[in-house]
């Protein structure tokens, strides 16, 4: 399998980067655009670690309600633990394509960094909009990786690893077709605003920073890289952040949508 598999080990270093400031800055951009009230019913398809779902949590209050699916079990294990207290929040294991929810019960859902790993969007957006009561409304964030750029001493080494990188994903480029998708699964009012994340600093608190360990790790083996080739990449990545040369910008986007009434 090519893509990113979610156990224990992946599922642990994806809670550390939720934790970072960039990540910290993208919850309050989702948590703004999403704009939940308290009795809502909230749908959080691919809650990961339950970020989300606890934080939302608090939004709809006592008289509302998050479910929270993901496909992988260590990720729902470390959101049990998050949400842990609250009898107004359910974790299920599901795939983004055959959600375990009853047609037009949820008053919103969200979808973050998740559509971009499924193979088909067609089925998950469809999926979302079942679930969605008539005016519910939608909101799903993914980034554009062909957007990344890098700065590096050895450019063609940096070309490897990335091209490496995309293997991770179903779809590198997701948000350049997302509204016309949105619009064929029967969604109005779609809306979409850009998020660049950028650092000239190999800040922890950054995805810049945050990410170059966890893609020399994901690349060894692949694109012709062996391990030795991803190490001398990420060494290079700090020896400019030390030499204060540091460059990673990303461009996220987060999509509105309503379900017409």
């Amino acid at each position: 399998m090519s893509q990113l598999v979610f156990d224990e080990q992946a599922a642990a270093k994806i809670e550390a980067i939720y934790q970072i400031g960039d990540a910290v800055r993208r919850r309050r951009i989702v948590r703004a655009a999403l704009a939940a009230a308290p009795g809502e019913r909230i749908l959080d398809v691919g809650c990961g670690p339950g970020f989300y779902c606890a934080e939302l949590l608090d939004e709809v209050g006592p008289s509302g309600a998050v479910v929270g699916l993901d496909g992988s079990a260590a990720m729902l294990a470390l959101a049990a633990r998050r949400c842990e207290g609250h009898d107004n929040v359910e974790l299920r294991e599901a795939d983004a394509t055959g959600l375990p929810v009853e047609d037009a019960s949820f008053d919103r859902a969200i979808s973050v960094q998740v559509q971009e790993y499924v193979r088909d969007i067609g089925a998950g957006v469809a999926e979302m909009h079942r679930a969605l009561r008539p005016g519910g409304r939608l909101l799903v964030f993914d980034i554009d990786w062909a957007t990344l750029s890098i700065n590096a001493d050895d450019e063609e080494l940096t070309g490897r690893v990335l091209r490496a990188w995309d293997e991770h994903l179903a779809h590198r480029s997701l948000p350049r077709t997302l509204s016309a998708r949105l619009r064929a699964a029967g969604f109005e009012d779609v809306r979409m605003e850009a998020h660049p994340f950028a650092t000239a600093e190999l800040d922890p608190d950054t995805y810049g920073a945050a990410l170059i360990p966890f893609i020399a790790a994901f690349v060894a083996g692949r694109q012709g890289l062996s391990e030795e080739d991803a190490q001398r990449w990420a060494d290079e990545q700090r020896a400019l952040g030390e030499r204060g040369e540091f460059f990673f910008s990303i461009t996220q986007y987060c999509f509105t949508a309503r379900k017409p009434a």
